[in-house]
């Protein structure tokens, strides 16, 4: 786990069982709540990171639920989920305390973007700045010195070929998005950054050829996914 915890709060159980199993193969520590009663009072067990709250709920809806955490805990990010989309919905869910919404039905994908920009923002994310060193085939890999090593020689790898690499190794031998990855780390998906981000995959691709049992494969249409 990467220490991120999240309170997850959704009523439909066979929803529920899909985005936390999703949430945690993800890495991220994810507690279900059936109910607004039972997610206040998991709240208070806490510490957590993030909550996501289904709007319509048996007991305790996600409104109220927001509006109580608030009382006590000012800053930690709210995401809302709901089949509703009406703008008065939208705009009683952010004075309740949201810090992001979401209409159902959604991709897991765009639910674990929101989760990783906002934890960017609020500074508790550990998608970029993984705690290191750790082991890539025969490399070591240091993101937060941005260092990655292969027999004894180093080699000092930029701000965004870190980000990169860390990402990639996160999702390794499966497909890392390419807009999500773009979204991620470049913020925002235009040609530009799309571009650039092939540069830096090449670049990476030259650093980890001297460990033959590493591959970075282009996935088309999709993105990329390291091999290891």
């Amino acid at each position: 786990m990467n220490n991120i915890r999240i309170l997850l709060a959704e009523d439909d159980l066979n929803l529920g069982i899909l985005l936390k199993n999703y949430l945690t193969a993800k890495n991220y520590d994810t507690t279900l709540a059936r109910t607004g009663t039972q997610a206040l009072n998991e709240f208070s067990t806490g510490p957590f990171n993030l909550c996501i709250f289904d709007i319509m709920m048996p007991e305790m809806d996600g409104l109220t639920l927001a509006k109580e955490i608030r009382l006590s805990n000012h800053e930690i990010p709210i995401i809302f989920l709901t089949a509703r989309n009406q703008q008065e919905d939208i705009i009683e869910g952010f004075i309740s305390g949201a810090d992001d919404y979401i209409t159902k039905p959604f991709s897991m994908e765009e639910l674990l973007y929101r989760i990783e920009a906002i934890l960017r923002r609020s500074g508790s994310s550990s998608v970029i700045l993984r705690e290191g060193p750790y082991s890539i085939g025969s490399f070591l890999f240091d993101p937060l010195k941005q260092m990655l090593s292969h027999k004894g020689k180093a080699i000092k790898l930029t701000t965004k070929e870190s980000e990169l690499l860390d990402l990639l190794y996160r999702h390794h031998n499966e497909i890392l998005e390419r807009n999500y990855a773009l979204k991620t780390i470049w913020i925002d998906d235009n040609y530009f950054n799309a571009r650039s981000m092939d540069v830096y995959i090449s670049r990476l691709r030259k650093y980890l050829s001297k460990d033959l049992s590493l591959k970075i494969l282009n996935i088309h249409g999709k993105g990329y996914k390291l091999i290891c």
